[in-house]
């Protein structure tokens, strides 16, 4: 089929630590039903998250849900369609996501636990922008901005991040939100310099080792 082009977001979320969970005793008996239920809890979580508030029973969408959910094994890759969004609503999709990976951690984790042992403590994801172009029959892409977002969400030991590219978080993004990032640039492997935003307390938590990846713009 002729590719399509599409004006995207990218999003990566990546389980830490799924490896070693999959490495543990008769991991047949565990890793299944973790995953089913993690799955089922991550599509909710965006419905949830892009239901706006107060319509609950019409389910109402303040944004578009991503066309395109793939499942990468440790993960899953979404792909938003921006044609026709506001850079302030780019910009709250971020946030929502972020609300998401808190919420695997306070939540999800917190139960799921109990059903299995050791499960991965953290959901990691990294985000950005850029064109992707289907490849195939349509059912899948490829974009440079997806390469970006799976190095983002392995990138040092941050658990969220995104690329600056397309993103003026100054302007689009509301201010209780906007403070919790900095700035800082990056090389990413076989992409090069890359400016990012990275949540400020988690950087601020990094061993000094790890900071001087990140250098000032």
């Amino acid at each position: 089929m002729p590719s399509k082009e599409i004006e995207a977001l990218a999003v990566v979320f990546d389980l830490s630590g799924f490896t070693n969970f999959c490495s543990k005793v008769d991991p047949h008996l565990s890793v299944p039903e973790y995953l089913s239920k993690f799955l089922y809890w991550l599509f909710d979580e965006i419905r949830t998250e892009f239901t706006a508030k107060g319509y609950r029973k019409s389910k109402a969408l303040w944004s578009e849900l991503p066309f395109l959910a793939k499942f990468l094994g440790d993960g899953v890759l979404f792909l938003w369609d921006t044609s026709n969004m506001t850079e302030t609503r780019i910009c709250n999709i971020v946030v929502s996501l972020l609300c998401i990976c808190r919420a695997y951690r306070n939540t999800f984790h917190r139960e799921i636990k109990t059903i299995v042992g050791s499960p991965p403590k953290v959901l990691r994801c990294g985000i950005a922008r850029g064109r992707v172009f289907s490849v195939g029959n349509g059912q899948d892409y490829v974009g440079s901005c997806i390469n970006i977002a799976s190095r983002l969400q392995k990138y040092s030991d941050l658990t969220f991040c995104f690329s600056q590219r397309g993103f003026d978080i100054e302007q689009d993004m509301q201010e209780v939100n906007r403070r919790n990032f900095v700035e800082k640039l990056v090389t990413l492997r076989g992409i090069g310099e890359e400016l990012v935003w990275v949540l400020k307390k988690e950087f601020n938590n990094l061993p000094e080792k790890e900071r001087e990846l990140f250098r000032s713009p």
